[in-house]
């Protein structure tokens, strides 16, 4: 089990920027990946940013240049820079770990941090 606790949400006007931080209350070191995701409403949640233990990262296009995804082994953080940020950025954001026990993998989730991009 791993539970995650997201913070750094906020309102932010667009062009500004945000860091959101991912605290793990296990080691992050025996994760498969970290991750962000994010929800609009009436829409799926979706992912934004993932690294994997070897440093790896990838983004989709949408926030690729924009956002970027770090992490801390040390002290079971993850994060999360938002730049640049768009009023359709506004969602939730998630954090995300993924461990892999015995070939099984498990997904575990935060409780969720509000981002919303306006004017």
């Amino acid at each position: 089990q791993v539970q995650l606790v997201e913070s750094g949400g906020g309102l932010v006007q667009p062009g500004g920027s945000l860091r959101l931080s991912c605290a793990a209350s296990r080691s992050i070191l025996s994760t498969r990946a970290m991750g962000w995701y994010r929800q609009a409403p009436g829409k799926q949640r979706e992912l934004v940013a993932r690294i994997f233990g070897d440093g790896t990262t990838n983004y989709p296009d949408s926030v690729k240049g924009r956002f970027t995804i770090s992490r801390v082994n040390a002290k079971n953080m993850v994060y999360l820079q938002l730049n640049s940020l768009k009023p359709e950025d506004t969602a939730v954001y998630y954090c995300n770990a993924v461990k892999v026990v015995a070939g099984i993998a498990s997904d575990y989730w935060g409780q969720g941090t509000q981002v919303t991009v306006s004017s």
